[in-house]
């Protein structure tokens, strides 16, 4: 496997963003995180999607490490600081599953509260039905787990033929193209900086690629063994969707009917947020997840 490392110094003077870096072993791959916050602190662990990276949950990790929770935002491989496989085969859903899960365990995590958006969700979420006890609490925001037979929005084949037909692709582009309103050029520059050649982006150009799209896709039996676990999952489980996505406008019902641990939870649609409701909405969506994690607007218990 050919791999590239994104320079470091990629990473300096990016705006609102100088947490430590850290990393950690997964299948012969650095998958880097930050890590911020008191040690003994409850832990809270952030999944960003396609085609973000932990630089997405800038201002939640601050708020979060504020108010005393011990904070987890890794990079998956292909993104952010993590090693990025420079062929588009390297990359599987089940790889991806794997990676991150071995991430929890080599860090040896549990009792965690699961915050997933986009991709982040689809891999978090078969993690969960494979260790549901490492989980305490979930937070779904702007994702979905689909095993082939739901068809996909035109939006999203939209965007999965951009991604494939671009040949110079822009990532800022694709997350300012989904979000409600503009992104200014330090955000837009702190989203490319992970990928500063078209060879970087081999992860992100794999994502659209991997959804299932029909009914025998070979990740079908695992998608469907994770929902018979999420079926039975009575741990709190709070849906905060940006409420202008055309990819994943809806996707909350799938939930909501059937995980027990959403039910009397305060399931939030965000006005004016789009996919990347923490870029439209930042304040909006601390809140929601500071009240899911049980504090109040002071940071107090």
């Amino acid at each position: 496997m050919r791999v590239l490392t994104t320079p470091a110094d990629a990473f300096a003077n990016l705006r609102d963003y100088s947490f430590g870096d850290h990393a950690v072993d997964v299948g012969g791959l650095n998958m880097h995180y930050v890590c911020e916050g008191p040690a003994d602190g409850p832990v809270v662990v952030l999944m960003h999607g396609q085609p973000s990276w932990s630089y997405l949950y800038r201002q939640a990790i601050v708020e979060l490490a504020s108010a005393g929770c011990r904070v987890y935002a890794p990079d998956l491989i292909g993104f952010g600081r993590s090693d990025k496989p420079v062929d588009i085969s390297d990359y599987s859903y089940t790889r991806h599953v794997e990676w991150t899960h071995d991430f929890l365990r080599k860090l040896d995590l549990s009792d965690i509260s699961f915050v997933l958006h986009d991709w982040g969700g689809s891999i978090g979420l078969r993690v969960v039905g494979r260790d549901p006890d490492r989980f305490s609490r979930i937070l779904a925001c702007n994702t979905a787990m689909v095993d082939g037979t739901i068809p996909m929005p035109e939006a999203w084949q939209t965007f999965r033929d951009t991604v494939a037909s671009t040949e110079q692709l822009r990532v800022s582009s694709l997350v300012a193209g989904m979000c409600h309103r503009p992104i200014d050029d330090a955000v837009a520059a702190a989203y490319d900086a992970p990928f500063p050649t078209e060879a970087h982006k081999a992860g992100v150009r794999a994502f659209p690629t991997l959804v299932p799209v029909s009914a025998d896709d070979p990740n079908g039996p695992e998608v469907r063994a994770a929902w018979e676990v999420l079926r039975a999952f009575e741990k709190p489980f709070l849906t905060v969707f940006g409420k202008e996505d055309r990819i994943y406008s809806g996707a909350e019902a799938l939930f909501v009917p059937a995980v027990p641990g959403t039910k009397g939870q305060p399931h939030v649609l965000v006005e004016e947020a789009g996919h990347f409701l923490q870029e439209d909405q930042p304040d909006a969506f601390s809140r929601a997840l500071l009240g899911f994690l049980g504090f109040s607007g002071d940071r107090s218990p």
